[in-house]
This record gives structure tokens, sequence and C-alpha cells, in this order.
């Protein structure tokens, strides 16, 4: 068990799927994207949101096993180590206790006006901190 995650669940469908009929490594990569977006709009305060915006400068994936149409998948994620302008962020896709894919991901912070990297402020680190997932 992950202390400090945030999980969604979905349900796999046609439009996720590829050539092959399991989803798609793209719509993986949505997923994690989408998971990340929706627990820091559950954290972080409006001022914070206001000022700053999150970019991502590096995806690591590893797939283990595909999922299918009509699949229930949970997609789980919480936050690691943050230091200057980065922040890593993991998720594992499940479908049951089974483990298809699992995550790292570099973000880094920017100034939301000048659209420059800025190292996280005290504010934004205790929110992270505060959110670091232990397994």
């Amino acid at each position: 068990m992950i202390e400090n995650s945030f999980s969604f669940r979905l349900i796999v469908t046609e439009i996720d799927l590829d050539a092959l009929k399991h989803v798609n490594n793209v719509t993986y990569l949505q997923w994690i994207q989408n998971v990340a977006e929706k627990h820091w709009s559950s954290i972080c305060n409006f001022d914070s949101e206001n000022k700053y915006v999150w970019v991502v400068i590096r995806h690591e994936i590893d797939y283990f096993l595909p999922a299918f149409l009509n699949d229930e998948i949970v997609i789980t994620t919480y936050i690691g180590d943050s230091y200057g302008v980065k922040s890593e962020r993991f998720v594992e896709i499940r479908k049951d206790d089974k483990l298809l894919a699992k995550a790292k991901t570099i973000w880094c912070l920017l100034n939301k006006t000048t659209m420059k990297p800025v190292k996280v402020p005290a504010e934004i680190m205790d929110i992270l901190q505060s959110e670091k997932g232990i397994k």
C-alpha cells in the first residue's frame, strides 16, 4: 500500500485500443498525465495555480501486461522527491491485483507569466512533502 496516493478508476473503451485490440501505449501516457493533473488539482491552492504551472520534462514507462476492452483499471499516483525546479511523480496502472504498467515522470515548475523554470517555492514544497508517497 502506498500512503498519500491518489487514485481513480476507469473502464477501457474502444477509443483506448490500438490495432492489436489492447490499450495503446499513447493511451497509457494520457492516463499518466490525467492522474497527475487530477491529483495536483485536488491538493494545490488557488494562489499556486495562478502563479505556476508544471510541465513534463521526462517520462519513463514500463509495460508489463496488456489491458483490453471493458477492463476496469485503477490508476494510482504518488509524489517522490522534489528538488530545485523539479518534482518526481510515480504512477501505477493496475487491473485487479495485476500491475499493467508503471511510470516515473519528472515535472518542472514554471512561472506562469514568464514560462521559465522556477525553484519550487516553500509553499509548494510543503504541499509536495506532505503528499510524498511512502511505500
